[in-house]
């Protein structure tokens, strides 16, 4: 059977070349085979990753996709947004004109550094990108890999058995990666050819005059910084008393000074109560601050959380237990039902495409070999894309005191790093929580250009049981932020100086003449 014709907007060459890959129009699903090893529902990250695992390994594997290869993560979550970002930041950067190079002022919202022209061509940029990374993650690779790609909606008729497409594909093993969606809000009136969630915002190809962010996470805060930084006037909505509300509160203040630096106005505590359409805008009725006030814009970005992709699944027929926030796995990532995994966005607080990745790996060996690996033991970073960059690993501080350890916490500022001073760029800073007693860490947040590589340097040194003493005594070069790491180092060691230890070296040096 032939795969429907996807289109993805704008219907570009770039956006049907991505299609052309992920979902082509002219694929043909293989004749099943008897029994699969496995069979991979979902191709995003997790689904592409346990598929090519098992192939690799020389399993018989099935995966099927109802609708885009690549998942998420390619179509419509970190690639096409980190591309943008990055033309938001070289727009930033390029109006850099004072004595310290840094950017001016702002004159207030909407007095963006870009224009209408760079935005166009920054989302045309990304589509062109997007296409050229997607044969990777593209249907004729993982049949070219050994899998046997099923493009269709994939539905459990049994506990060892997925019907798509009309064709029954009986399984030992499944693993579920179908990931998760943009949750949608009861909010009357909030539909409309104005309203996006990530799914759609990436069609723009024109810059919205006035935007609407609900929703204060990772993905509102990131692209509420780069529509402001290409000149839009942007006002964020959220519940939470703060952005970030997941992170570190110092990290998230600094973050907040940042969007609003670049025009972003942010509404704290706040709730949309109504939605409507008026002379091709989208005005929301919002309350803040004890009042009500009404706010239009050209585009309304629902940023609000996460919905798993668990519906029409057959996942009662298989025996899967699942809920609102998706399906119940143990340490293992084993379901409720006997031979099927589930990995990911559908499964996993850590709703990341390197966690999803990682867990693909366990899953995989866990089913195929009689593994036992444990989910708990993955040490997972992660990191947002603003500008500072905000990247953490392990525990914040009151998530330790909580699992009942004893915390000793070092902060060291950026505004003490040289580099940082350089640059100009000293509002940020690294914040390690140790094992009170010993220089094990616990955790770390990381406020800085280029948070997120840096802090993969803290995430090895949790994973190989390294304390922060090795992590400072590590030689990097000079000036570099990471000079940061060994600043920590020597505040921990000189709070081993007791003063009985400096009375012994007193006496010593006393002694030795």
């Amino acid at each position: 059977m032939s795969a429907d014709r996807v289109v993805i907007l704008p219907d570009d060459v770039h956006n049907r070349e991505l299609v052309s890959h992920v979902h082509p129009s002219d694929w043909r699903n293989p004749e099943p085979r008897d029994r699969y090893h496995l069979v991979v529902v979902g191709a995003g990250t997790g689904g592409l990753v346990s598929a090519a695992i098992g192939a690799g390994l020389g399993a018989k594997v099935a995966m099927v996709e109802r609708h885009l290869m690549g998942g998420d993560c390619l179509n419509f979550g970190c690639v096409p947004s980190k591309a943008v970002i990055s033309s938001a930041r070289r727009v930033h950067a390029a109006s850099a004109a004072s004595a310290n190079g840094r950017p001016k002022s702002r004159a207030g919202p909407g007095a963006g550094h870009g224009s209408a022209s760079e935005f166009t061509a920054a989302m045309a940029r990304m589509r062109r990108l997007r296409a050229r990374i997607s044969p990777v993650d593209g249907a004729s690779r993982f049949a070219g890999l050994g899998v046997d790609v099923f493009l269709g909606h994939g539905e459990f008729v049994g506990p060892d058995r997925l019907r798509v497409n009309g064709d029954e594909l009986h399984f030992r093993r499944a693993v579920i990666a179908t990931g998760a969606r943009a949750a949608l809000l009861p909010v009357p009136g909030l539909e409309g050819p104005n309203v996006y969630t990530n799914e759609t915002i990436f069609s723009l190809t024109e810059l919205p005059p006035r935007v609407i962010v609900i929703g204060a996470g990772p993905i509102g805060v990131e692209l509420s910084q780069t529509f402001a930084r290409f000149g839009s006037e942007v006002t964020v909505v959220h519940a939470d008393p703060h952005p970030l509300p997941r992170d570190d509160r110092d990290a998230a203040a600094i973050v907040t000074r940042a969007i609003e630096a670049d025009g972003v106005r942010v509404l704290n505590s706040a709730a949309v109560l109504e939605a409507r359409r008026e002379d091709g805008a989208t005005v929301l009725a919002v309350e803040h601050g004890g009042h009500q006030e009404e706010l239009a814009a050209e585009a309304v970005l629902v940023a609000a959380g996460r919905a798993p992709n668990v519906d029409g699944m057959g996942l009662k027929a298989a025996g899967v237990a699942y809920d609102r926030t998706g399906i119940r796995v143990d340490d293992q990532l084993r379901t409720t039902a006997k031979g099927i995994y589930a990995v990911g966005d559908v499964a996993s607080k850590h709703q990341f495409t390197h966690a999803a990745d990682h867990q693909a790996r366990i899953a995989v060996q866990n089913a195929l070999f009689f593994g036992r690996g444990r989910a708990s033991r993955l040490v997972i970073p992660w990191a947002t894309y603003t500008d500072p960059e905000v990247a953490h690993v392990g525990l914040h501080r009151d998530e330790a005191i909580a699992a009942r350890h004893d915390v000793e916490t070092i902060t060291i500022h950026f505004d003490d790093i040289d580099r940082a001073i350089l640059e100009g760029e000293e509002d940020g800073f690294f914040r390690v929580h140790l094992k009170k007693g010993s220089d094990r860490i616990l955790g770390a947040t990381l406020v800085c250009a280029q948070a997120g590589d840096m802090i993969g340097e803290v995430t090895l040194a949790m994973t190989a049981g390294l304390g922060l003493g090795k992590l400072g005594s590590t030689i990097h070069p000079y000036p570099t932020r990471s000079d940061v790491f060994a600043r920590a180092a020597n505040a921990w060691r000189k709070q081993k100086l007791t003063p009985t230890a400096q009375k012994v070296f007193r006496a010593f040096f006393r002694v030795f003449k």
